[in-house]
């Protein structure tokens, strides 16, 4: 996730923007809010991308989610709201520090049965799900963790993903950095060439979205 995130619309546009089309719930907002208080303010996706997440899952019908990086839980959030109550999250995350936040959020949503936390690093997770038998068997995953391995998180998130399941993922332009031929940071590298790859890849249908730090949509066929 990038230090700080920059938005790509006017600030007095994007405030315009959030006044007629957002529509987060309080928990949501205080989960939000309590993150920015942290060390790491900002991590999060912004509430104007959870609530699109949302619009997918619904729109999708999704009942299985896998997602890649829970940091303080907002996004899970966002995804266990919009499913129905037998559906279910799979989150993966390295770290614990900041998931006592996110359990105390979910807990007060009355969601936290839809989210099932696999701790560890994300690749061992999915690659554990895919020996126990359960390629196809996800209807959604979003991805927001370490660039590095987003590539590897997109080939096993692709065949755990059933056909015509939808691939999100964050931080696709990377706060205008994809941009900046100086920059040889391994993320940034990371990131322009998972672009490029998706660009060219025949096996998922896929839109670029300029919301939040930037939301790929790869839909397998």
């Amino acid at each position: 996730m990038p230090v700080a995130k920059k938005h790509f619309f006017p600030e007095d546009l994007r405030r315009y923007f959030l006044s007629v089309s957002l529509r987060e719930p309080p928990v949501l907002r205080r989960l939000r809010e309590e993150t920015d208080r942290s060390e790491r303010a900002g991590w999060e996706i912004s509430p104007e991308q959870g609530q699109f997440l949302a619009l997918l899952v619904q729109l999708t019908g999704a009942r299985q989610i896998i997602e890649i990086g829970v940091f303080a839980g907002y996004s899970a959030l966002w995804l266990a709201l919009a499913l129905p109550d037998d559906g279910r999250v799979i989150a993966c995350e390295i770290s614990d520090k900041y998931i006592p936040i996110a359990l105390r959020y979910w807990k007060q949503a009355g969601v936290e049965h839809r989210i099932g936390l696999r701790f560890g690093p994300a690749l061992d997770t999915l690659r554990e799900l895919l020996s126990e038998g359960q390629q196809g068997g996800f209807d959604f995953a979003f991805i927001d963790a370490d660039k590095i391995n987003y590539d590897g998180y997109y080939e096993c998130a692709l065949e755990l993903l059933r056909p015509g399941g939808l691939i999100a993922v964050d931080n696709v332009l990377w706060s205008g950095r994809v941009l900046d031929a100086q920059s040889t940071e391994p993320d940034t590298l990371a990131v322009r060439a998972f672009n490029q790859k998706l660009l060219s890849d025949p096996r998922v249908s896929i839109s670029m979205i300029p919301i939040g730090d930037g939301l790929t949509l790869a839909l397998k066929r």
